[in-house]
């Protein structure tokens, strides 16, 4: 079982904390992380780029010219689309990029995402993290105690608008909740920050 060190809001090591090798401690499979990360991009994409056909292009209603005598190609419409201002064709329309995979896979990518944190020294278990107040200076200094000088993704085991509302507002630092975690925001975060209860529903979730 991988073991961590346990981290105060000060950065003072105050013990350690062994991780399921279930979730933790897998093999990294790369070919899962990039089929959900593709798949994560591909959802996103609004698939709202739209071109016009000769039929939705203004004008080009009369024949320009009659059919034959006149030595020029015979044409019906100046909307055609070899016509400045004429129609697209075979130009995309609005579409849904949408689609999805299986969950054995997105659970095999997860746990290997986060296995890559733990093999690259890349995460930090904190033992509390609690702010009394919304102060965006309050967390920053958290995170300079931690010596994070790159981007951070924060994952808490439940809603606190004070943790959430402090971060927002620093560049590079995302938080996340258990049950939102996912594999690209795992990989596109340089730290990945989690407290003890949330490393525990974590376990308790995908073990």
């Amino acid at each position: 079982m991988p073991k961590v060190d346990l981290y105060n809001m000060k950065g003072e090591v105050v013990g350690d904390i062994q991780l399921s090798d279930n979730v933790f401690g897998t093999d990294i499979n790369n070919e899962a992380l990039h089929a959900v990360v593709v798949n994560q991009l591909a959802n996103k994409r609004q698939g709202t780029q739209s071109t016009k056909t000769k039929s939705e292009v203004r004008g080009g209603g009369r024949k320009p010219w009659r059919q034959k005598g006149t030595g020029r190609a015979r044409q019906g419409s100046i909307r055609s689309a070899q016509w400045i201002k004429g129609g697209i064709v075979l130009g995309p329309k609005p579409r849904s990029y949408r689609y999805t995979l299986p969950k054995k896979v997105k659970r095999i990518a997860l746990k290997s995402a986060l296995t890559s944190k733990v093999s690259a020294n890349e995460i930090l278990v904190l033992d509390n993290l609690a702010l009394e107040a919304i102060k965006t200076k309050a967390m920053v200094g958290v995170l300079n105690s931690l010596k994070v000088d790159s981007s951070a993704l924060i994952v808490i085991d439940s809603k606190n608008d004070n943790i959430v509302k402090s971060a927002r507002n620093i560049p590079g630092v995302k938080t996340a909740f258990v049950n939102t975690i996912n594999v690209f925001d795992i990989l596109k975060y340089d730290k990945f920050i989690i407290t003890k209860e949330a490393v525990e529903k974590v376990e308790e979730v995908y073990a």
